[in-house]
């Protein structure tokens, strides 16, 4: 494996049981990421682009393979650690914001902070969050009184709110018109120029080529362009 990587997957594999079926999602995938990184995942639906996130997010656990992230051994961890670590190191967006439809976009901010800090803590944290995706003047506003792509902001902020080394992002562009999406990349880009390591899962050649680095996946598998 890479000396260097933030990230290390070497030869994981996924595999799903669907009754007596097994559905293989990962096929031996081997990848090291650096830190500061901006990369691009590519790849067709069912490519296994998604899997490769959770894995990645420590959202699920590889069938087989070795995961080392900082140099430790994610299956030496339980479930609690893996938790903490997702919560210290780690900030998710996704295609569909996963916003709380009844709650202002400030209060969307602070939910990874509710067993963290006093109310005003809190509050000066996700006032902070807003402000560098540029939606300081948004902060009473709920999701339905936003653009999508306002509410993408609303959900990179909330990603950022815990201040996370890696952002991972599936799809971020994927409800967006262009403009909305040039927008949103080009936050990934100021994080990326702050030390940010950002993690993109596309499926579009245009959002893809403006990662540092592009991988494709097909069936599972990384293949070479």
């Amino acid at each position: 494996m890479g000396q260097n990587g933030m990230i290390e997957l070497e030869d994981i594999t996924k595999v799903y049981r669907m009754g007596k079926v097994a559905v293989p999602a990962l096929r031996g995938v081997t990848l090291s990421i650096a830190r500061g990184e901006m990369l691009a995942i590519i790849g067709a639906s069912g490519s296994g682009k998604s899997t490769l996130l959770n894995m990645i997010g420590l959202l699920d656990r590889p069938t087989s393979g070795k995961y080392l992230f900082n140099g430790l051994d994610i299956s030496k961890l339980n479930d609690n650690q893996l938790a903490e670590m997702r919560n210290r190191e780690l900030g998710f967006v996704f295609q569909d914001f996963n916003l709380l439809p009844r709650v202002n976009a400030l209060s969307n901010v602070e939910l990874p902070l509710v067993y963290s800090g006093g109310v005003r803590q809190r509050r000066e944290r996700a006032s902070l969050a807003l402000e560098m995706v540029g939606l300081a003047k948004r902060a009473h506003h709920k999701p339905n009184e936003m653009s999508g792509g306002e509410q993408q902001r609303v959900a990179i902020a909330r990603a950022l709110v815990n201040k996370p080394k890696v952002i991972l992002a599936d799809e971020p562009t994927g409800n967006l018109d262009t403009k909305s999406s040039n927008d949103i990349m080009g936050i990934f880009h100021q994080l990326h120029q702050d030390g940010i390591t950002v993690i993109l899962i596309t499926h579009e050649a245009d959002i893809a080529a403006q990662a540092q680095r592009t991988i494709r996946l097909q069936d599972g598998r990384i293949v070479t362009p």
